[in-house]
């Protein structure tokens, strides 16, 4: 029977949520809740979805998983509430933007014997899960290091509310750094120590879309990050997260082992290239082994609802997420510091999605 899920925050990410729920029969949605009514009622009408008001999308006694989309700073209070009420919830990224209150939310839900999940789950698209078996299977050797690039301008150009993007808890890092280092994670396990500097490079951005161009955005935190990550396997990654950044040309990820050089494709999308290169040849691409190459967000929550009714752990995990927090905040609290931080978290690899399956299944 399929699980039956609400959706907290009907902004933007939502309507590819609600979409994205239909492709897989072990979830169904059946509401919505936003503290902007007029908001839940548009998304409802426009998906046939109930809208309910936050306090009654928690009580309900008809929902199983709570899906929270709301604004980074309200992550952890609402999941906190989700969780107080009996239900399991998956987090849009980041879990949280205070390791203490994310832990806390962690501790709470295993006291109410309901699981967190959290984005990013593009981990579990094809191009990652095929680099994923290419490491597992051996093909570049011993990873030994790496790198990872986000760089741009920042959303103040486009986005119709970019203003939190430059409070405290956003930046870059925190905004887009969970899909590159939870993709890390996948590949090769938890990150021992982070050592970083930080910077801003504006002290203000000014708003591009049409309803509030002009408008002037204070910047709260910091809007480059550079670092270097050391891993528990022993591979030492060089990551760059950066608003300040015109152009580019470095590729997202690259995984180099003792055998070859693994190209890794945008962790922020479920297919993409993935290439090789071993001694003496070219760059070649390698055929994807694995589905969910098409944008799949929602993902995660299904292979929840298959965790809970197998018993087994989820992959999209609170566990994940929380090292990921931990890592983030280490890169400012290094930066301050100028020195290495060593992580007080680990975490488990998630498991690996098998070959070979249909669209709409996990397992």
């Amino acid at each position: 029977m399929a699980a039956k899920l609400g959706i907290i925050g009907c902004g933007n990410i939502s309507n590819t949520y609600i979409t994205n729920a239909r492709k897989f029969t072990n979830i169904e949605i059946l509401a919505c809740a936003d503290i902007n009514m007029a908001a839940a009622q548009a998304a409802a009408e426009k998906h046939g979805l109930t809208a309910l008001s936050v306090d009654d999308i928690m009580r309900s006694a008809e929902l199983d998983i709570v899906v929270n989309l709301t604004i980074p700073t309200a992550h952890v209070v609402v999941g906190r509430m989700v969780v107080e009420n009996g239900k399991h919830v998956h987090s849009e990224k980041p879990l949280g933007v205070d390791r203490d209150e994310a832990r806390g939310l962690l501790e709470r839900a295993a006291a109410k014997g309901v699981r967190v999940g959290c984005a990013p789950d593009t981990f579990l698209g094809g191009g990652h899960q095929t680099s994923r078996k290419l490491i597992d299977d051996g093909w570049i050797g011993r990873p030994v290091a790496g790198t990872a690039f986000m760089m741009g301008h920042g959303p103040e150009s486009w986005h119709p509310n970019p203003f939190f993007f430059y409070e405290q808890g956003g930046g870059p890092l925190f905004d887009l750094g969970p899909y590159y280092i939870t993709a890390l994670v996948n590949l090769l396990g938890p990150v021992k120590s982070v050592t970083a500097r930080t910077s801003a490079a504006f002290p203000e951005r000014v708003a591009g879309a049409q309803e509030i161009r002009g408008k002037k955005i204070p910047v709260k935190t910091f809007t480059h990050a550079a670092a270097i990550l050391d891993f528990a396997c022993g591979a030492v990654i060089t990551a760059v997260f950066s608003w300040d950044v015109w152009g580019h040309n470095h590729p997202c990820i690259e995984i180099y082992g003792t055998e070859a050089s693994l190209l890794v494709p945008d962790p922020n999308g479920f297919g993409g290239a993935v290439r090789i290169k071993r001694p003496g040849g070219e760059w070649q691409d390698v055929p994807l082994t694995h589905g969910y190459t098409d944008n799949s967000r929602i993902i995660g929550v299904a292979d929840m609802a298959n965790g809970l009714e197998k018993n087994r752990p989820h992959r999209a995990s609170g566990e994940l997420a929380y090292h990921v927090l931990d890592c983030m905040c280490a890169f400012e609290e290094s930066s301050r510091q100028g020195k290495t931080v060593d992580l007080h978290s680990t975490c488990s690899r998630p498991a690996a999605l098998p070959m070979g399956l249909m669209p709409g299944e996990i397992d």
